[in-house]
């Protein structure tokens, strides 16, 4: 009798483990189950491209039409899952219908954390997640006149580039006393304020939004009030539990999986920004919000599932593209002990190295995608430079990978 795996989420992760699932030979059932009408997309174009009227809908989908068809993938949109019942190995769905499994990856990525004044979430507040939110913000965003941005991380920058590419007057407001605080150091986040600043963006930093009235009015902890059209939010993701709350899944701050996604039960898998994985870069348990780790570890899990077991071991990175700026970051750089700067001759293009306990953990690269390439083979080798290389510019330092 022919397995039937089931996936819930289809992100990258979704998409990527039903794929892999298919390439290496899987001949039977696959579900591929999406909680959205639309059909599977990528999500880092909806603010890289997709807004800015670079990339149209089409362009962002993850396969043809009848990719899912032509693979025996049967794919279900608009369907929620309420439970998993992991004894009788079902799912429960959206209409009360239950569906069984042999195996189960759960994809369900994250959800935009919400702001709350006076215990309750405010209203009349934009968040992007989603080709949805994508919408409604494209048609919000073209009739305004000053948009207000809460968060000066990742999200709210390009959404504040956005807004500036449209002529928008732009006012960012960040709780840090400086951008990016949490993942970038000082030198990066002056690049990033100092160019936001000169596009025209008027940047609040080191205070706190108390309450948004009507999505018009914003109050401000230092007495101060805003005016504005429209209201986006970037204040970071959760994790949703609602589906492992009432199962015997383990769960801490999203579903702890080991090596091969495996979650406590053994045939139920996670992957993605909802997987509480070891990362052997960090060396500790975390979960990562980036796609190229989503997509990593389905390759993990489908592995497993095909009896090819692979333990994860990929190098992390991410990016960020603002106006002429293009931030790629490879490695994990929480509790580094020095950071050293790469400066070409160009002010704007340079590479941060961080080190601990003299070893290489990860790499900023500002406008170097040359130097991005290259840390990432070295932090995959497990190659540190040493210091005065790196402050080096002549020095090769792809000369350290051997052949």
């Amino acid at each position: 009798m022919k397995k039937r795996v089931v996936i819930i989420g289809a992100g990258h992760g979704g998409v990527q483990a039903a794929s892999t699932l298919r390439e290496d030979g899987f001949e039977g059932e696959i579900v591929l189950i999406s909680d959205e009408s639309d059909a599977p997309y990528q999500k880092p174009p909806l603010s890289k491209g997709y807004l800015q009227g670079k990339q149209t809908a089409q362009a962002i989908l993850f396969r043809s039409a009848n990719y899912y068809n032509d693979n025996e993938i049967d794919l279900q949109l608009g369907v929620r899952v309420n439970h998993i019942y992991t004894q009788e190995n079902q799912i429960e769905l959206s209409d009360g219908s239950k569906l069984d499994y042999d195996y189960l990856i759960v994809a369900t990525g994250a959800c935009n954390r919400k702001l709350l004044f006076h215990g309750k979430i405010a209203e009349k507040i934009y968040y992007l997640r989603n080709f949805t939110d994508a919408k409604v913000i494209e048609e919000k965003i073209n009739p305004a006149r000053h948009i207000v941005i809460i968060g000066g991380g990742f999200i709210g920058l390009e959404l504040a580039a956005l807004a500036i590419e449209k002529e928008k007057k732009v006012t960012v407001i960040e709780t840090e006393d400086r951008l990016m605080k949490r993942v970038l150091p000082e030198a990066l986040s002056k690049v990033f304020y100092d160019t936001h600043k000169a596009h025209g963006v008027e940047m609040l930093l080191g205070v706190s939004v108390v309450d948004v009235i009507d999505g018009k009015t914003i109050k401000l902890n230092d007495g101060k009030t805003l005016e504005t059209d429209l209201v986006l939010a970037g204040i970071g993701v959760i994790v949703e539990t609602e589906l492992t709350e009432n199962s015997d899944i383990s769960f801490d701050d999203g579903i702890v999986v080991n090596g091969f996604q495996q979650s406590n039960i053994p045939n139920v898998y996670a992957i993605g920004d909802c997987a509480n994985h070891y990362n052997p870069f960090a060396k500790k348990s975390l979960r990562l919000e980036s796609v190229q780790n989503a997509v990593d570890q389905a390759k993990v899990a489908a592995s497993h599932i095909m009896g090819k077991p692979i333990e994860y071991n990929t190098v992390p990175w991410f990016w960020t593209n603002q106006y002429h700026l293009k931030l790629q970051m490879a490695g994990i750089s929480f509790g580094f002990e020095e950071a050293i700067i790469r400066q070409s001759p160009k002010p704007d293009r340079f590479s941060v190295y961080y080190f601990r306990k003299e070893k290489l953990i990860a790499v900023d690269s500002l406008n170097r995608p040359a130097d991005h390439l290259n840390a990432r083979k070295l932090l995959a080798a497990g190659i540190s430079p040493t210091k005065q290389q790196v402050e080096d510019f002549d020095f090769k330092l792809n000369s350290l990978l051997i052949d």
